[in-house]
């Protein structure tokens, strides 16, 4: 049978919604895996972040409408996500996940997941379907499941390390094309764009890290 993943996104632009090369290079990925991905993002509106001047424009815009320019309009409210139809979860990064999914961003070791993400992510975990998490969106991981003491990287940024860390995770440090898997938790994570490095760095811890999860889901 053909494996289903659920794809989440969180916007479109890395500043306040999904990081495009991750979203891209992830979902070729699991492509060429030959996975059934289906698409998903949150319903609601979020303020625009300006990519040009990096300030907040004073616009909103609606994650799941930015969303849907990255999957070709094929994308459907989170909220309609089961994880039981589904034999595991990825999360590209991106600030949108620690603005909209949860609020890491502002409150870092205080941080709390959205209700309906965080539901998400426990029955992921307890259906024992692998989670797989991006850039900043291993974080997030670390607001749901870091009372379970989950491993995961953001690549060697210390500040970021140590709030994930404070929120009961365990922090590797990893380099930009590798990838840290937590066997026990089921959960594969990979800097990416946590590092200033070229694109196909960035891609290459990716295509590693999807193919570690599609062999795992």
């Amino acid at each position: 049978m053909t494996k289903k993943i659920a794809f989440v996104l969180s916007g479109c632009g890395y500043l306040d919604g999904a990081e495009i090369t991750e979203a891209v290079s992830s979902w070729i990925c699991l492509s060429r895996h030959g996975v059934q991905v289906d698409a998903y993002a949150p319903n609601v509106d979020v303020s625009e972040v300006d990519h040009i001047c990096q300030e907040e424009s004073g616009q909103k815009i609606n994650v799941l409408k930015e969303s849907a320019r990255i999957v070709r309009g094929k994308i459907r409210p989170l909220s309609e996500l089961n994880m039981k139809d589904y034999d595991g979860i990825l999360f590209p990064g991106g600030f949108g996940v620690a603005k909209t999914f949860c609020d890491f961003a502002s409150r870092g070791p205080e941080a709390r997941a959205d209700a309906k993400v965080e539901k998400i992510i426990l029955d992921a975990h307890e259906q024992s379907k692998p989670i797989c998490a991006l850039c900043i969106a291993p974080a997030l991981i670390a607001v749901c499941l870091g009372k379970k003491g989950v491993q995961v990287t953001i690549g060697n940024d210390a500040a970021t390390a140590e709030a994930i860390e404070k929120l009961g995770a365990q922090h590797i440090e990893c380099a930009v094309d590798d990838f840290v898997t937590d066997r026990e938790n089921k959960v594969i994570t990979c800097p990416a764009y946590m590092y200033e490095e070229a694109p196909h760095k960035v891609y290459t811890g990716i295509e590693k890290a999807v193919a570690e999860f599609v062999e795992m889901a």
